[in-house]
C-alpha cells in the first residue's frame, strides 16, 4: 500500500503545473478515492487538496523569487484564474505577496515533498475484528458540529450536555444491537477531513426500533465493518486509536475505509478520567 502511495505522490510532482485528478490518484494507489483521502490525511498530517496545493505554492515561491517570468504566468501555470487569487493564496503560505517578494527577495516557506515510509517495531499489538453487520438504523439526537482532529470538541461536550437524562435512557432502551447503549456517531464528513470542516454528529443508538417522536434517524446499509477497542484517557486514547487505525492497521492489512458513518462507543471508568472505548469503521476488502 505505501509502495502506491508514493507512485500517487510521484505523479503529482510530475504533475503539479497541470490539472490532478484525485481519481487517477487512487488508481495509482490501487485504491479507493475515498480511502485514499482518508489514509493521506492520517498519514500526512494534512488532507492532500491542502499538500497539493503548498507544494504548487512552493515552485511558484521559486519561480517568483528568480524573475524570469510575469507573476500573472506563474498563477497561470499553477492553475490560479487571476493574479488576486494567485497572490491571496500565496500571501496565506508565505506570508507575504508575491509582488513583494520578488522586489525584497524575501524568505519564503516551503513545503516538502512527501514520501511515506513503514517503520516495524513489533513491540504492539491493535485489537480488533470484522463484523458483517445487517442494515440499522441510528436514531437519537443530530447536530452540525466542526471537526476537531486532537482536544476536547467543544461543540459535542455542550451539544451533548444539553440533551435531558429522561431523553437518552429512553433511547438506550431502544439499543438492540451491537454496539449496545449510547453511542457517538459521526457522518456527512467533509472529503478533505481538514481541521474545522463540519460532520454531521448523531447521539443515540442502534436500533431496528422506529424512531420515536422528536427522534432524528439514520438509515446505514448493510456492510462490513473494522472494531477497534482501545482504554485510556479522553480524548487522548481515542485520537490515538484512530490515528494508529490509518497510520498502523490498514497499510497492514486487506482492508480499505468506505463510504459510511464512524462509530464510537465509550463506557467512562469510575473516575471518569478514562473510558473504555470501541470504534466502529466502515470497510471494505482492498482489491489488489
Amino acid at each position: 500500500m505505501l509502495e502506491r502511495l508514493n507512485q500517487a505522490m510521484e505523479h503529482i510532482e510530475r504533475h503539479l503545473d497541470q490539472h490532478i485528478e484525485v481519481e487517477e490518484l487512487a488508481r495509482i494507489a490501487a485504491t479507493s478515492e475515498y480511502h485514499l483521502r482518508r489514509m493521506f490525511s492520517a498519514l500526512a498530517g494534512r488532507p492532500l487538496s491542502e499538500y497539493i496545493r503548498r507544494r504548487r505554492l512552493t515552485l511558484a515561491g521559486a519561480e517568483v523569487l528568480a524573475g524570469r517570468e510575469t507573476l500573472l504566468e506563474i498563477a497561470v501555470r499553477y492553475g490560479y484564474g487571476s493574479g488576486e487569487a494567485f497572490a491571496r493564496a500565496f500571501r496565506a503560505m508565505h506570508g507575504i505577496g508575491p509582488g513583494e517578494a520578488r522586489r525584497t527577495g524575501a524568505e519564503l516557506s516551503s513545503q516538502s515533498r512527501m514520501a511515506f515510509r513503514l517503520t516495524v517495531e513489533g513491540s504492539s499489538s491493535m485489537r480488533y475484528r470484522v463484523v458483517d453487520k445487517a442494515d440499522f438504523t441510528v436514531v437519537g439526537l443530530k447536530a452540525r458540529v466542526p471537526l476537531v482532529h486532537a482536544g476536547p470538541n467543544r461543540a459535542i461536550i455542550d451539544f451533548v450536555r444539553g440533551i435531558p437524562r429522561e431523553t437518552l435512557e429512553r433511547l438506550e432502551e431502544l439499543s438492540d444491537q451491537e454496539p449496545h447503549g449510547i453511542v457517538a456517531v459521526c457522518d456527512d464528513l467533509d472529503p478533505s477531513r481538514a481541521e474545522g470542516t463540519e460532520l454531521d454528529y448523531h447521539h443515540g443508538v442502534i436500533t431496528s426500533v422506529a424512531a420515536p417522536p422528536g427522534a432524528t434517524t439514520l438509515a446505514v446499509p448493510a456492510g462490513t465493518w473494522a472494531v477497534f477497542t482501545t482504554s485510556g484517557p479522553v480524548p487522548q486514547a481515542i485520537q490515538e486509536m484512530w490515528r494508529d487505525v490509518f497510520t498502523e492497521w490498514f497499510p497492514s492489512n486487506p482492508y480499505r475505509s468506505r463510504t459510511g458513518p464512524e462509530i464510537l462507543r465509550t463506557r467512562p471508568s469510575p473516575d471518569r478520567t478514562g473510558a473504555d472505548a470501541e470504534l466502529w469503521l466502515p470497510v471494505e476488502p482492498e482489491r489488489g
